[in-house]
């Protein structure tokens, strides 16, 4: 009956809220941006190659990592799989479609978390969608609910998902045994989360730092060998992808628009563009410009689904193994890279999800972290901390033994809530991110190193920063 419930009202939120917010909120801002999310793509490298204002700053690279760390995950290994076995090859389109237009709504959501960040001990900065929807629309109410949704969203739903995600890969070894198995991954787990957490957000950004690039980097590489041992297949696969994506009726069960709501759900799952969680990391980069941040940002949503996503994507249906929903998650990864290259195909999907697995929860809490301080109006005593970290490695450890329907349903309705209040809120104040766009390309058209200035763009609201 839960199950039913939370069936229904999924359904609800992704076949028609979401995909009118997120695809015409996306549409919008693309409009009004001239295209930033393409337009602007060498711009976009060279902010984050820039190094932080002052010594012992966030740079633009560290919060990149942190919101990458959060976007690559499981999910782009599990949720994919789940997208095509489920919605069939056209899945892959309208990831691909929610990527592109939701760079756009990236770039509008860190930008104004840029624009509206507090200042914090030692001159450091830190804020997000709490602190926007506070400063700008008065309500302490509905800025605390989106605190609360991205708690849930996070520290339990999304990291719930990705412990029980990580686990399950080891089901295709043969020591695996449902009993136990779960119990002792989701305690080494937990007991790695403690750890990393004990050393606060710094030893996150460090961990992350290097995780990221290095796991990123070899899953596309071994992506790119799979379909180069396949190339026969590829024309097939991009052929079936752009015309499934429009064939509703053709895909298994006759359910009609799987693809779109599949691609849509696991998209935004995979890049969180517009929900309202990577600005958390946004704000608390030192850069000379609010827009900087929001053009790094766009480079997120892009590693995360253009190419993460897309590797596993090409990897599985270049395998020429077919999908199917018995095959939904992990096995039908497994099986089409094992198919490949052999006992290493497994092994290596297993060390991928380890390592995504891991830096997702990282990601995840640091976003945790930011809502408990807004929740609390200041930074948690060390007593609360200890608390919250044991906490949030049990909750690490009840994932890994709960069932996976169950977590997609919960995590997709946190999410989406979470994207209901942010949408609205960032197209309502989306003029603000648009003219600090304008004010950033005018400087850079005059041969200036662009900076900011709140009155430089007619803000009418008290802000900590550019004065």
């Amino acid at each position: 009956m839960i199950n039913s419930v939370i069936g229904a009202i999924n359904d609800a939120l992704y076949s028609y809220a979401l995909i009118f917010l997120l695809v015409g909120g996306g549409i919008y801002f693309t409009v009004r941006t001239r295209l930033s999310q393409i337009a602007t793509l060498p711009e976009q490298i060279r902010c984050v190659r820039e190094k932080p204002e002052g010594e012992g700053k966030v740079s633009s690279f560290g919060a990149l990592i942190v919101s990458t760390a959060s976007r690559v995950g499981t999910g782009n290994i599990i949720g994919v799989s789940t997208a095509i076995c489920l919605g069939g090859y056209g899945a892959v389109f309208w990831m691909w479609v929610i990527a592109i237009i939701g760079g756009a709504s990236a770039f509008v959501e860190s930008t104004l978390a840029q624009i509206y960040k507090r200042r914090g001990e030692g001159g450091a900065s830190y804020g997000g969608p709490a602190y926007y929807i506070e400063a700008t629309l008065g309500s302490r109410a509905l800025a605390c609910l989106f605190s609360v949704l991205l708690i849930l969203t996070y520290g339990f739903g999304f990291n719930m998902l990705t412990s029980y995600n990580l686990q399950s890969t080891f089901s295709a070894y043969s020591f695996y045994s449902a009993d136990t198995t779960p119990w002792l991954i989701g305690l080494v787990l937990a007991g790695a989360v403690f750890y990393c957490l004990f050393g606060g957000g710094k030893r996150v950004m460090k961990v992350t730092g290097w995780l990221v690039p290095v796991m990123g980097v070899a899953y596309i590489l071994v992506a790119a060998l799979v379909v180069i041992f396949n190339i026969g297949e590829l024309g097939r696969v991009l052929g079936r992808i752009f015309t499934d994506a429009f064939n509703f009726s053709a895909v298994s069960g006759g359910v009609g628009g799987a693809a779109l709501v599949y691609g849509i759900k696991r998209g935004l799952l995979s890049n969180e563009a517009g929900i309202g969680s990577a600005p958390n990391a946004s704000a608390a980069a030192s850069v000379s410009h609010p827009a900087k941040q929001g053009l790094a940002q766009i480079l997120s949503v892009f590693i995360d689904t253009l190419l993460i996503c897309s590797a596993t994507a090409f990897m599985c249906l270049c395998s020429g193994i077919e999908p199917t929903a018995e095959l939904s998650g992990a096995p039908y990864v497994q099986e089409s890279l094992g198919k490949v290259m052999g006992s290493f195909g497994p092994v290596f999907i297993t060390l991928a999800m380890i390592l995504f697995g891991f830096t997702t929860l990282l990601g995840n809490l640091y976003y945790v972290n930011q809502a408990l301080a807004h929740l609390l109006g200041r930074v948690p005593s060390k007593k609360f901390k200890l608390i919250y970290y044991f906490a949030a490695s049990a909750v690490v450890l009840a994932g890994a033994v709960l069932t996976a329907d169950l977590l997609w349903g919960i995590a997709d309705i946190t999410m989406g809530l979470m994207a209901l209040i942010n949408m609205p809120v960032i197209i309502y104040l989306g003029k603000y991110a648009f003219r600090a766009l304008r004010d950033y390309r005018q400087q850079k058209k005059a041969g200036q190193a662009p900076t900011f200035r709140a009155e430089s763009i007619g803000l009418p609201h008290k802000v900590d920063f550019w004065q």
